[in-house]
């Protein structure tokens, strides 16, 4: 009986800690956003953009005869095949809407930043539109110029004509803590001044190439995008820019640019209309631990090249296809899409330090960046080229690997600026399953070089077969380090 009077006590003591007045209740108490909202809402906007309408080449298809509400499809044909107008005193143009008539395009969010009216959002809001109408919290609207806006990181910059706006103060996203209570502003489904809130997740979270996004389970949704994340003190610190969904709706994951990154883009932006990158011309690829153990690598780290441009900054520097890349102007590269975020921030034109991990061992290069250009789409030739001498010397013998490879020609070499390589003529095996093909080119073996097929033969003869071999292989252009577990004896 005192046992469970003494349990009975504890646990009334546990609840009044966290009930009102208790000696837990600050503690324990949900935060007031409130008096944050209060402040922070003014300066949060309504974009909405508009497109000319072009002479639409869609037929129009009636709503099939006979069906009503009650049909499954009623919903599908009204949403997708929408009734014609009837001619009439408001129609203006008849049937639809008439070539370059203003058509809604879509609806977002945004946030001042300063009071003079330039304002920060998504690139996807405001990319394709004709027209951009800011509305503010106290329901002035105003025609939007858009000063520049950037694909890559999802950022546009806009100007309304307007002074003495209400701002938001930009916090640091550095300082951003998993855990810490945030808040989102925005109008999702077009809903105006909605607040959500909700804690940061995680951070650094790859989703693209030049953004270490923050991941919150704030409820962000459609129209949400472009509108900021605060932390407590009411300071911007991210900007809401995707959801994870199957839905299309929330689902509890919610990502945003972090405000540091953001701000770097919009000051290029405000003082040029665009964003200057750095670029060195590799394609790269993640380094695993099935590759990194077996090239001596003491942990997963790093970026490889699967590919260098011809004549470009890498490869004047000495970057080969297969060199896993650690530092980059002295800073440690830990997962590959660090590496183009440190070459995109770095001036074009500067000269700066890179080591690199080869054949066991690191290299001191050093490397100019250059320009990148606007909106520039990396190429990778995938296409397979057979070999004039293919066929000949051709090492039909069974091996560990499930490998049949015969020897390249000096000028065939050349061709593929190759110091080395065989070329595969048959895969079998571990080889196959491990995905490598007839056409492809092994150049190196557990950091091996194979400058022969005969040299290739000794190499395999000696692979510890209770182990993975890491195989450098070429295909057209890109190279890539593939383990390969040997057949047991």
């Amino acid at each position: 009986m005192n046992k469970l009077f003494a349990v009975w006590s504890l646990t009334l003591g546990m609840l009044a800690g966290f009930a009102p007045g208790g000696a837990g209740a600050q503690q324990g108490r949900l935060p007031d956003f409130a008096d944050l909202v209060e402040k922070a809402a003014p300066a949060v906007v309504n974009i909405r953009t508009t497109e000319r309408a072009r002479a639409s080449r869609m037929p129009q298809f009636p709503m099939p005869e006979g069906m009503d509400e009650n049909d499954p499809f009623y919903d599908f044909f009204r949403r997708f095949f929408p009734p014609r107008r009837s001619p009439g005193p408001d129609s203006g143009r008849g049937q639809g809407q008439g070539q370059g008539e203003e058509v809604p395009r879509g609806v977002g969010s945004g946030f001042i930043i300063s009071g003079d009216g330039y304002l920060m959002t998504n690139h996807h809001v405001v990319d394709g539109a004709d027209e951009i109408y800011v509305t503010l919290a106290d329901k002035r609207e105003f025609k939007g110029r858009l000063i520049g806006s950037d694909r890559r990181t999802d950022i546009a910059l806009v100007k309304i004509e307007a002074t003495d706006l209400p701002r938001l103060a930009i916090g640091d996203s550095q300082r951003l803590r998993v855990g810490e209570w945030v808040v989102a502003i925005g109008s999702p489904f077009g809903l105006d001044s909605t607040v959500t809130a909700g804690i940061v997740s995680a951070k650094s979270r790859d989703t693209g190439d030049y953004l270490p996004f923050i991941q919150t389970d704030v409820a962000v949704n459609p129209g949400n995008s472009g509108g900021p994340l605060l932390n407590m003190a009411g300071e911007v610190v991210g900007i809401n820019s995707q959801i994870y969904s199957r839905t299309g709706g929330f689902m509890g994951i919610s990502f945003a640019i972090p405000i540091d990154e953001a701000m770097r883009v919009v000051e290029q932006l405000r003082t040029s209309g665009r964003v200057i990158r750095g670029r060195i011309g590799v394609a790269i690829a993640e380094v695993t631990r099935e590759v990194a153990t077996p090239l001596g690598l003491p942990k997963a780290e790093g970026a490889l090249v699967r590919s260098v441009e011809s004549g470009g900054p890498a490869e004047r520097a000495g970057i080969e296809a297969g060199d896993i890349i650690l530092r980059f102007d002295g800073k440690p590269i830990e997962r590959s899409s660090d590496l183009p975020r440190l070459v995109g921030g770095t001036r074009p034109g500067s000269k700066v330090p890179v080591q690199v991990w080869r054949r066991g061992e690191k290299k001191e290069l050093a490397i100019t960046v250059v320009e990148m250009e606007p909106d520039r789409t990396a190429s990778q030739g995938g296409g397979r080229q057979k070999s004039p001498e293919q066929g000949s010397q051709e090492q039909a013998a069974a091996n560990a690997l499930g490998l049949a490879v015969s020897d390249l020609s000096a000028e065939r070499r050349q061709q593929l600026r190759l110091r080395n390589g065989v070329l595969v003529e048959a895969a079998d095996g571990p080889a196959a399953r491990a995905g490598i093909r007839h056409g492809d080119i092994v150049i190196s073996i557990n950091n091996q070089e194979v400058t022969s097929a005969r040299r290739f033969g000794e190499i395999v003869a000696k692979l510890d077969r209770s182990k993975a071999a890491v195989l450098l292989v070429r295909r057209g252009d890109v190279a890539q380090f593939v383990p390969v577990r040997p057949e047991p004896r």
